[in-house]
């Protein structure tokens, strides 16, 4: 997210997210994304995230990962891991949660993000600080969200001085 807590701009767009190619701050630790996708088994996007999404993406997660697409719209793709969901997500999701062996991973949609928040089921938070203030766009964190008390868990890494942070639910 940007520093002052967007995801997109307010046309929706994301070409803004990109370090500052500022190399003197990184640090020797790097978050792995290949790490983390083979962390979890499970993605969950909402519609939006899902038609946006780059088919080479797609093409990229796994086979072995099941993607949830919460949209009351049935869309059309040639993904046989794919599914689409609707209804009460975040019941469904605790279901998925209950099944699966590894992690769920909330990919794009403030709105959908917004869902799992507000009953508070999200047990960890990985945060990318963009370098850059927006002004408008997208919020991350919506309005009306319960008090959320979290701990950092992990200050994982610098790159072209984007932070990325990682933040546990207090017990």
């Amino acid at each position: 997210m940007s520093l002052d807590g967007y995801i997109a701009d307010e046309n929706g767009g994301f070409d803004w997210i990109h370090g500052d190619e500022d190399k003197s701050y990184n640090t020797e630790k790097q978050f792995s994304f290949s790490e983390f996708t083979d962390s979890i088994d499970t993605i969950i996007m909402g519609k939006t995230a899902f038609l946006d999404c780059p088919k080479e993406t797609l093409d990229d997660f796994d086979k072995s990962k099941k993607i949830l697409v919460a949209s009351y719209e049935k869309l059309e793709t040639n993904h046989s891991n794919v599914e689409f969901i609707s209804g009460n997500i975040c019941e469904q999701i605790l279901e998925v949660r209950k099944t699966e062996g590894k992690d769920i991973w909330i990919f794009g949609g403030a709105e959908l993000a917004d869902s799992f928040i507000k009953e508070d089921i999200i047990d960890e938070y990985i945060v990318g600080l963009i370098p850059i203030i927006l002004g408008k766009g997208v919020k991350l964190f919506l309005e009306n969200s319960p008090k959320l008390e979290l701990s950092l868990n992990d200050a994982c890494s610098v790159t072209d001085g984007i932070v990325i942070l990682r933040y546990v639910r207090r017990k």
